[in-house]
């Protein structure tokens, strides 16, 4: 998670520019950020917390991407919730990418069964 940090902030800049549309903004953050954070999660095994803290990271990645949202009735501008950030990425939450791939990983590991494998 801290990797994750630390390249989510050190492109943090070009994520909340107007200067790259929003498709392609998001397009960085899964191609760059999202690996990373990532990186070896086959072999995790989550806990409530950490669900919820990539929950968290996911959502405050977003938001810098898509920026506050004007209310159409108090014309105010309000940051968005949770479920805007989900239709408007309109891809699969990291949460359920963590679970396939720990899926796939036991998958691999159960084919395996008891062979003992020399590299």
């Amino acid at each position: 998670m801290k990797s994750g940090n630390a390249c989510y902030h050190s492109v943090q800049n070009l994520l909340s520019s107007s200067l790259l549309r929003r498709n392609l903004n998001i397009k960085v953050y899964r191609i760059v950020i999202f690996h990373v954070v990532l990186y070896g999660c086959g072999t995790w095994s989550l806990t409530l917390r950490e669900e919820r803290r990539l929950r968290v990271f996911e959502n405050r990645v977003l938001r810098g991407i898509f920026g506050p949202k004007r209310d159409e009735v108090t014309g105010e501008w309000r940051k968005l919730h949770n479920e805007e950030l989900n239709d408007l990425c309109c891809s699969s939450n990291i949460f359920r990418v963590i679970t396939s791939r720990i899926r796939r990983w036991a998958g691999h590991v159960a084919f395996m069964g008891g062979e003992e494998r020399c590299v």
